[in-house]
């Protein structure tokens, strides 16, 4: 039912209808200058909603809503990883939507923030991200809680990141490792990979009892799982578990490190609050150090890469960096540096020609 009254100088609508506990409840807008311009709005209402208690339940903020989305479809049909991608997803809109109610969600306004995520996301971490809002927002359509889709023909765009080199040579790989500060989480994590090869979750799953100070050894036997907090993990394959040589610099800022920040022996070494930093922040940390360095930039991935692109061309032979690599067979380190090797090849062509030719 449908009622209007002038209050002062402005006409005011008044709709009533029932709440889903069945009491009656009224809708009221005023400040119509004309009691036809309140009719008009009333009728829209009445026209794309199936009751005014669909209308109020648009108020409620697209994070709410999709909160509680996630809870009834998601929560017990998905995996704990999924869950995690749906809980990350419900934090951007949080950050971007803030208390935006579903009913003033408008294409123009959805298309602003998904570009703003845009801006410093990949196109394929936004495709997922408008994705998951969407499945949530075609619901609230079945719902008659929102009248039209907002996310509909939305323009997915991206940060497009410039493809790094992938690895240093020796002289650019020798002025990082001297200009870090081993005192600093951050920094020792890179050196650590600079000088081992050694995988991100290899790196941040190190515990105290796996540094053999005695023989100068790091022990490889599990990882941390930095993405999904779920704690120690297994290594990647089982030849990944092994001991890797280091100098004594490395185990003393390793021990040092341990000691002054009071880390428990059986505990992550760089673990801070009951997390570890995720790989993203470290290649951000390593981004600004190679440019501060004037060096080309390379992902921390690439440090491994330049671990095992040195030892090869400092002649060290491929079995021994496999096995310090922890690839599973010799095969994957010649595929994986088929061009360095290709290359000592033809300096070994060289030097075989310039022997025979001295008899």
């Amino acid at each position: 039912m449908v009622s209007y009254r002038k209050r002062g100088n402005v006409w005011q609508y008044e709709i009533s209808y029932k709440d889903p506990d069945g009491k009656y409840r009224k809708l009221r807008k005023s400040g119509f200058q004309l009691k036809s311009e309140a009719e008009i709005a009333a009728s829209e209402i009445k026209s794309n909603y199936i009751s005014a208690r669909h209308y109020k339940a648009g108020d409620i903020p697209l994070a709410d809503y999709f909160s509680r989305w996630v809870a009834l479809y998601k929560a017990n049909s998905v995996t704990a990883i999924t869950l995690i991608k749906y809980q990350n997803t419900l934090q951007h809109i949080r950050r971007l939507f803030g208390r935006t109610p579903l009913k003033d969600l408008t294409r123009s306004l959805y298309q602003e923030k998904l570009n703003e995520f845009a801006a410093d996301h990949a196109p394929r971490t936004v495709a997922t991200f408008h994705k998951q809002i969407r499945a949530a927002i075609l619901d609230a359509l079945d719902e008659k809680i929102i009248p039209i889709d907002p996310t509909r023909k939305a323009v997915i765009s991206g940060h497009r990141i410039e493809h790094p080199k992938k690895a240093l040579d020796y002289n650019e790989w020798q002025r990082l490792v001297t200009h870090l500060d081993l005192t600093d989480k951050s920094d020792l994590i890179i050196y650590i990979a600079a000088v081992t090869g050694m995988r991100y979750a290899e790196i941040v799953g190190l515990t105290p009892v796996d540094l053999d100070v005695t023989s100068n050894l790091l022990l490889v036997n599990k990882t941390w799982d930095y993405k999904y907090h779920t704690g120690f993990k297994p290594t990647k394959t089982p030849s990944s578990v092994r001991k890797i040589s280091i100098n004594l610099s490395t185990a003393s800022a390793i021990r040092d490190y341990s000691a002054c920040h009071h880390i428990n022996s059986e505990q992550p070494i760089f673990l801070e609050n009951n997390r570890v930093p995720v790989s993203a922040e470290i290649n951000k940390s390593l981004t600004e150090t190679l440019r501060s360095l004037r060096l080309p930039r390379i992902t921390f991935h690439g440090l491994r890469h330049t671990h095992a692109s040195i030892l090869l061309y400092q002649g060290i032979n491929v079995l021994s960096v496999s096995k310090r690599l922890g690839h599973a067979n010799i095969t994957t380190t010649q595929s994986t540096y088929l061009h360095v090797i290709k290359e000592l090849e033809e300096q070994d062509t060289d030097k075989i020609i310039q022997i025979i030719s001295l008899s």
